[in-house]
């Protein structure tokens, strides 16, 4: 990726800050650039990832695997970046034509639509709480088995769903806590496709 000055002089700024760190490098560059885009250095030990998240995830990129997003704001946050790497079809639960059923969210409906198509897809909850309850339930039932799912949703209730995905054998990254938002989903997308085409020996010019 080219960086400007400006990028490169406050990635130095948030790498001092942190000083020492424990995670890995692939997993401290995830949380690094979450921070640069939110300036939230809390973001460092929100994150939490599976033993095998970012194993399981660059090779469902690699492999071309479908991205389910919640919402339009974090479909337009990936898509330049698969564009230019691995070129993933990228579908958004919100904005499918068919009408949702009665006491169901738009993202709710159209998650538990794209299901029954993409049942081992890479699904990002980026906003919306009602998509990953849905999402959730889906797993629980074994409709389907994400490749990874991505939940950063901002949560005030029901936030044992993002815990349900800690006990959880599905490959994980997650927001704990209240925090989360579309920006950070698109982010961590962005930063692990960056990674594994970097880890592929590509360029992405």
């Amino acid at each position: 990726m080219d960086l400007h000055i400006t990028d490169v002089q406050s990635l130095a700024m948030i790498d001092r800050q942190i000083g020492n760190c424990q995670l890995s490098p692939a997993k401290y560059e995830i949380a690094r650039q979450v921070i640069y885009r939110t300036a939230d250095f809390e973001y460092l030990s929100l994150l939490q990832f599976s033993e095998n998240s970012l194993a399981q995830g660059a090779a469902a990129l690699a492999a071309h695997t479908s991205v389910i997003v919640d919402r339009p704001t974090v479909q337009v946050g990936i898509v330049s970046m698969l564009q230019k790497t691995f070129g993933n079809p990228i579908y958004c639960c919100s904005t499918l034509v068919t009408r949702p059923q009665q006491r169901k969210t738009e993202a709710a409906w159209g998650l538990e639509t794209m299901a029954k198509n993409h049942p081992q897809a890479i699904y990002v909850i980026g906003q919306e709480q009602t998509a990953l309850t849905t999402l959730v339930e889906l797993i629980e039932r074994k409709t389907i088995q994400p490749a990874l799912v991505v939940a950063t949703p901002p949560t005030f209730v029901e936030q044992d769903m993002k815990q349900w995905l800690e006990k959880s054998s599905i490959p994980h990254i997650y927001v704990a806590g209240n925090k989360g938002n579309s920006i950070v989903a698109a982010t961590i997308i962005n930063s692990l496709a960056e990674l594994t085409w970097q880890e592929y020996g590509l360029n992405l010019g």
